[in-house]
This record gives structure tokens, sequence and C-alpha cells, in this order.
């Protein structure tokens, strides 16, 4: 039985899911082809060893780029090749080790150290140029942490009941200004008095006379013009920060006095920072010959 003319020109349905299927593959390899750089460096050591390997007896010169004989390749040219990277890594080595410190415990403890030496020091002076003083119970150079406490007594300094200074006494305020000057910090002149009430027409209580007692002490050092008047502070504290008990007269002999309060806190901050940067130097020994 013979097919209708119709029938028998129909193509099979596989046919246009093939071409299509096709054209699809086609247009997505000439997309990729397009997106791509050619490496030329690449390429012409592949064209080696497949002349090599095929007896291809072309020689290609080095300047000469390979070149495509499709009309992809006529519109497209080869992209910037970049550096292969190499197979090995190369380095250098050298003697010189970096002078990079770790500041540690141990180098934390010498700065202490010499802070401590530094206040220390400055103690020593003080003693040494106020000893016949000390050695008469005049008064007392005491070292309380980041501070210097001079204790006056009020024996030989002060008449009692009295802020005026004897002469003798203003003699020993010479001296100790001059030890001051090369002193640095805050300078607080405290006076302190027992618990026996006073009240005169000069003095209406404790509080006037300690605190008249340190003008005095701070007047007494400023006669010295190296002394700057901004280092100096005055205070009075009557009977609240007794010495000892007020129940006898030797007790009571102890809590008079004006004391010389010299504050290093502040210049002993520096002096740390100063001696932390010579050990990250590496100047270790010039730590000891730091100064004020």
């Amino acid at each position: 039985m013979d097919l209708p003319e119709e029938e028998k020109r129909e193509m099979p349905a596989w046919v246009m899911t093939f071409a299509d299927l096709m054209s699809l593959l086609m247009c997505f390899f000439v997309l990729l082809l397009s997106f791509s750089e050619m490496d030329a460096i690449k390429f012409r050591e592949i064209a080696s060893e497949m002349a090599k390997a095929f007896g291809v007896q072309r020689e290609v010169p080095a300047f000469e780029p390979p070149m495509g004989t499709s009309p992809i390749f006529d519109q497209f040219s080869p992209g910037i090749p970049t550096p292969t990277p190499i197979d090995s890594v190369r380095q250098q080595t050298t003697d010189q080790r970096p002078q990079l410190r770790t500041f540690t415990s141990d180098a934390e403890a010498t700065v202490q150290e010499a802070a401590q030496r530094q206040v220390e020091k400055s103690v020593k002076q003080l003693r040494e140029v106020l000893q016949e003083e000390i050695r008469d119970g005049k008064l007392q150079v005491d070292q309380d942490r980041k501070r210097i406490v001079i204790r006056i007594e009020e024996r030989g300094s002060f008449p009692s009941g009295s802020s005026d200074m004897t002469p003798a006494f203003q003699a020993m305020l010479d001296r100790i200004a001059g030890e001051l000057v090369d002193l640095p910090g805050v300078l607080t002149i405290e006076g302190h008095t027992d618990d026996i009430p006073i009240r005169t027409a000069r003095f209406q209580s404790n509080w006037d006379l300690s605190a008249a007692r340190a003008s005095s002490v701070a007047n007494g050092l400023l006669r010295s013009p190296q002394v700057d008047p901004a280092r100096m502070q005055v205070q009075g504290f009557a009977e609240t920060r007794p010495r000892a008990e007020n129940a006898s007269a030797e007790g009571r002999a102890l809590n008079r006095r004006v004391e010389i309060v010299v504050d290093l806190s502040d210049p002993l901050d520096e002096f740390e920072q100063r001696a932390r940067d010579l050990l990250e130097r590496g100047e270790d020994s010039l730590i000891w010959d730091l100064d004020w």
C-alpha cells in the first residue's frame, strides 16, 4: 500500500530536536572561545611539543604569534599573557638578626629598680645636707612610696603657740630650698598640731595655727628665687592627722610638726618611660645614668 505524497516528504520529528541541539552547542563553544584569552607562550610550548611528536619541521619565530585560520581567529587577537609561575621558590638568607626586643616582666622590673634607686639617691642627698639637724632630732627625711617627706619637728623651729620661725630654722630652710630646686614634683607644705585647743587674738583654733605655720615654711622656702611658686601648695590639718597618741607630752610633741612633701608621681612616670625607651633600643647600661 503506497503512502500519500505529503506523508513521504515529511521529516522525522527527531531531526528538529537534533538540529536545535547542534545549534545551541555551536553557539555555546563560540561564546566560550570569544570570552577566552590565549596565552601565546603556552601555545608555542604546546605547538613545539606537538611538532616534535608528529614530525613537523616548520619553525615558528618567537615573535610571531600563532594565527587562527577560522573567521573567529581573524576577528579576535591573543590575550596578553601573564607570567607563568616558576616551579621553584628561591629565598635569600642572612646572618644578621632583627633588633626587635620584647618588653618582658624582667625588663619592667629593671625599670622599677632604676626608678627606686633614683628616689633613694635623692633621699640620700637630702640626708647628707641635713645630717646635723637629723642628728639633733630637729627633722626627719623619709621615703613614702613615690613621695619624699621632710618632717620638721616643732622643737627649735617655732615657739609654742606661734607661727614665727626662729633664725636657726630659717637657715635650715635655705639649705632645704637649695636641694628642692633639683628635685621635680609638687611641693606640699602641711601644718599639724596636737589636740590642745588654742584661742588667741591671732589664732582662733588649731586650724589657724597649723595653716599659718605651713605658710611660714612656704615663705621661708620662697626666699630662694630658684624655687618655683607654681610647684607649691599649703595645707593645714590641725590635730586631724596625729603621729602618736595625745595622752602624753611626748606624744603631743610628735604631733606638732610641719611636713614638706615632695610628690614624685609624675616625674617618676616620665623617668620610667625614658628607661623603657632605652631598653627597647638595647641601651640597657644607660638606664643607671638617668637623672631627673
